[in-house]
């Protein structure tokens, strides 16, 4: 009786089983946990896909020589409404100093986290900074000089600071020549090449960077001979009053480099919340198209991002930052930089496409490049090593700045700068690829 007993309930368990389509030796799929992916990432705008044609007008009656307009489709993507601020890129280097302070440290516990159930079986039970604990702005470490056990933690920074002759007597200011940031990441242009051959690793793939990522005050001096500008050296960066102007004195590699930290940023979130992570977390520069197609805000040969074929609207308001004269720099309302969120935005809700400061891109500079370009997300990238001719380390550079004239600031106008100079009138925003086709399906 037992036995046909215990049969019996092997017997109804097939049939439990058996009643969904998996039991059935149907095809069910598995998939991912269920997510809504109409969110909109904070301070970015959906440009949504399209074909256009991007480049100069077929006419070229102004002699611009940017060659004729390319009909091209471009996939939809997020973008910063904004150039990149100050107090936005501040974040990125107070995170920084504070990282390379808890590790001089010594990992003190009160900084740190140990994660728990899965997650601490995943990264070994290896521990993590709690930047709830450091503090806003790193509070809590810098301002733990007191007695005992703080004051034992905060001798041991001295290092971050400057010393001996390198100091200014009275002041205690940190080095930020210290502030590196480092990171990897895999080279997919050496993976499509190479990821076929059985005798490659996938470390023959990964590129590694250690980017001193603090911004170079000094471009305000340097950029410049024979002006007063050491105000702005002093105060652009740091000052309160201009944490949202756009920063600058970023090259194309701490512009990358903030772009892969700002991935990482959200990954961290994203991962305990269990939400997915790929293609929409990752944050980079925007490809020449990608910016071009977004500065024209769905409008098709269109001169400047706000449509028209002027540089004033009809009440006669210059329309962007720029210098409209011989000696004019003022009468736009901005002598240098502006406010990230000045004048009006594209159709897209894009603020300073044009003007302001000009712009980083992902694009490699090579005029020879563009008959071969596909049309589909056409793009030219190439990763300039350290001692590569200072010719491939050219990047492409958009929208024109403060400091330019008005033709600098057309769509179809690109010019180029070294991927490791720093200029005062070059900043950056980023793009993030939609996980999708469009938004508005």
């Amino acid at each position: 009786m037992k036995k046909i007993y215990l049969l019996a309930i092997v017997g109804i368990t097939v049939m439990l089983a058996s009643c969904g389509h998996g039991g059935q030796g149907e095809l069910v799929g598995a998939y991912n946990r269920k997510f809504k992916n109409d969110r909109i990432p904070l301070g970015m705008v959906y440009v949504p896909p399209g074909h256009t044609p991007l480049g100069g007008s077929d006419e070229d009656i102004t002699f611009s020589q940017n060659g004729p307009s390319k009909m091209v489709t471009i996939s939809a993507f997020f973008m910063d409404q904004t150039e990149i601020s100050n107090a936005e890129y501040r974040q990125f280097t107070n995170w920084v100093r504070d990282s390379i302070a808890i590790v001089m440290m010594g990992n003190p516990q009160q900084f740190m986290v140990t994660p728990r159930g899965n997650a601490a079986a995943a990264v070994g039970g290896e521990k993590y900074i709690d930047w709830k604990k450091v503090g806003p702005n790193g509070a809590n470490i810098w301002r733990s000089r007191g007695r005992g056990t703080a004051a034992a933690q905060a001798s041991q920074l001295d290092g971050m600071y400057y010393s001996g002759l390198d100091a200014l007597p009275g002041k205690k200011e940190l080095d930020v020549r210290k502030f590196e940031y480092s990171y990897a990441e895999l080279n997919m242009e050496k993976a499509a090449i190479g990821h076929k051959d059985p005798n490659s690793k996938r470390q023959d793939y990964i590129d590694r960077y250690t980017v001193a990522i603090y911004p170079d005050t000094m471009v305000w001096k340097t950029d410049y001979s024979y002006s007063q500008n050491d105000p702005m050296v002093r105060g652009y960066y740091n000052h309160p009053s201009y944490d949202d102007y756009p920063v600058v004195g970023v090259s194309w590699e701490q512009a990358k480099a903030f772009s892969h930290w700002r991935t990482r940023l959200y990954d961290g979130v994203a991962t305990a919340r269990k939400l997915p992570v790929g293609s929409r977390s990752d944050y980079r520069l925007p490809a020449e198209t990608e910016f071009e197609y977004a500065a024209r805000g769905g409008n098709t040969k269109t001169k400047y991002p706000w449509g028209g074929p002027y540089i004033r609207n009809t009440k006669g308001c210059l329309q962007a930052n720029f210098k409209p004269g011989r000696g004019d720099y003022s009468s736009d309302g901005g002598i240098y930089t502006v406010g990230v969120r000045s004048y009006f935005p594209n159709d897209y809700g894009l603020y300073n496409m044009a003007g302001n400061v000009s712009e980083w891109t992902l694009t490699a500079y090579n005029k020879g490049a563009s008959p071969l370009l596909h049309d589909l997300n056409p793009n030219f990238t190439y990763d300039a090593g350290a001692n590569d001719s200072k010719y491939k380390k050219r990047k492409v550079v958009k929208g024109g700045s403060w400091k330019d004239t008005g033709y600098f600031l057309q769509n179809a106008v690109a010019t180029y700068e070294y991927q490791d100079t720093q200029r005062s009138y070059i900043g950056f925003r980023c793009v993030s690829s939609y996980p999708g086709t469009d938004l508005r399906n």
